[in-house]
């Protein structure tokens, strides 16, 4: 079985738009959620989100390039970099046409989109923006990364809600362990800060009009997020012979789906994926030091997770620390696990776990350690990482440090 390792990584986030600051956010327990800006909130019930403040595409390219994309594309493109960067990858003819780009994106070009609505419904304009299509795409990302790259092996968008991300580096990880590919860029990004989806968000009424406090006995709800996260993963054997330093290592990869309800989430369904990961990567529960949860903040969601790592962990259940990021750089939808993937590793190769900020009181259906407020340090060799989705479907990725 060939060994897959990380190389690189690169994000762009509320809590950081460089992996240096998304480490020190993460480190300090900083949230980076605010007043959203970039578009009239006007009648929202919530106001606040984990926006990017201060981006600025034609920072890291061309204009011309800058506006052929949608804001979740940008976002791809410049965590690619810095991921490809951090890898010291060279773009050889061979490996250009071999290399895979996986991406994971929930809702895709939100901005481009509304726009479009915008001008026909509201301003009457009788057409809109001639790249409208191609910018609001939900593969929009991978194929911007293939051509910023030049890369011209597989590409492609996985799209399931809120695990999109965490199913593509999952794919990914079985294309390179399988050997169709020696080297992958993976992850997810996300920008789903536009007037009409928001309402459809605050239509569902899970999104809280204040904070995140994920586990949190008081929580009332989830922030919304924006941003991305990309790997660089390649066979471990790929990875030495080209000279570049092994960052962690993915072990393994579990996916299920609820069959239950598309919205209310079940137990069982989560508690198989975390199996399946295990499984597939060899584990036994007593060996996972740190979960980073997909911790909502919902109330619902929140005591679905608990109950579904005790169905995994049974009495190990209780010695893991666990915590969800979200409360720091809110949820990024089909983002969401490519930047909590990244915080696990962050963590695990810097020596701590991330905390989940915002925590008040105990929960009696939250009855686990959360890590609470404040980042703990704990030198951990293996951990997973928890993303579910609406519709039911459940990817867990299992971690290893080098």
């Amino acid at each position: 079985m060939r060994r897959v390792v990380i190389t690189g990584m690169g994000v762009v986030c509320a809590s950081g738009k460089t992996r240096d600051e998304f480490l020190a956010s993460l480190r300090a327990g900083r949230s980076g959620i605010s007043r959203i800006e970039n578009i009239d909130m006007l009648d929202l019930r919530f106001q606040n989100g984990g926006e990017v403040k201060g981006f600025n595409a034609t920072d890291h390219m061309p204009a011309k390039e800058a506006d052929m994309m949608d804001r979740f594309a940008q976002f791809a493109v410049v965590a690619a970099h810095e991921a490809v960067t951090q890898s010291g990858v060279e773009w050889t003819p061979e490996l250009k046409d071999t290399t895979a780009i996986i991406t994971g994106s929930c809702v895709g070009g939100q901005t481009a989109e509304d726009q479009g609505f915008w001008d026909v419904y509201k301003l009457g304009k009788p057409r809109v923006h001639p790249m409208t299509i191609p910018k609001t795409m939900a593969n929009a990302g991978a194929s911007s990364i293939s051509l910023q790259f030049g890369i011209t092996g597989p590409a492609f968008t996985i799209a399931t809600a809120c695990a999109s991300s965490a199913h593509a580096i999952g794919m990914a990880f079985q294309m390179v362990r399988s050997g169709m590919t020696d080297f992958a860029i993976t992850g997810g990004s996300e920008a789903p800060f536009s007037y009409g989806i928001l309402k459809a968000w605050e239509a569902m009424r899970v999104v809280s009009p204040s904070v995140c406090r994920p586990f949190s006995k008081d929580r009332t709800g989830m922030i919304l997020g924006e941003g991305a996260a990309m790997l660089t993963i390649e066979t471990l054997d790929h990875a030495l012979a080209r000279g570049a330093k092994p960052l962690a290592e993915i072990v393994g990869f579990g996916m299920s789906s609820d069959a239950h309800h598309i919205t209310q989430p079940s137990s069982e369904g989560p508690a198989k994926a975390i199996r399946l990961a295990l499984k597939d990567a060899g584990l036994v529960p007593e060996q996972i030091d740190y979960v980073n949860a997909h911790g909502t903040g919902t109330t619902v969601n929140d005591t679905t997770e608990t109950r579904a790592l005790h169905l995994a962990f049974g009495d190990h259940a209780r010695k893991l620390a666990i915590s969800s990021t979200k409360a720091m750089h809110g949820h990024t939808l089909g983002a969401a696990g490519a930047l909590e993937c990244t915080a696990a590793l962050l963590g695990m190769t810097n020596g701590f776990v991330p905390p989940t900020i915002n925590y008040n009181e105990a929960d009696p259906e939250c009855d686990l350690d959360y890590t609470p407020c404040t980042a703990r340090t704990l030198d951990f060799e293996y951990a997973i990482t928890n993303s579910f989705a609406f519709g039911g479907l459940n990817a867990v990725l299992a971690l290893r440090r080098i």
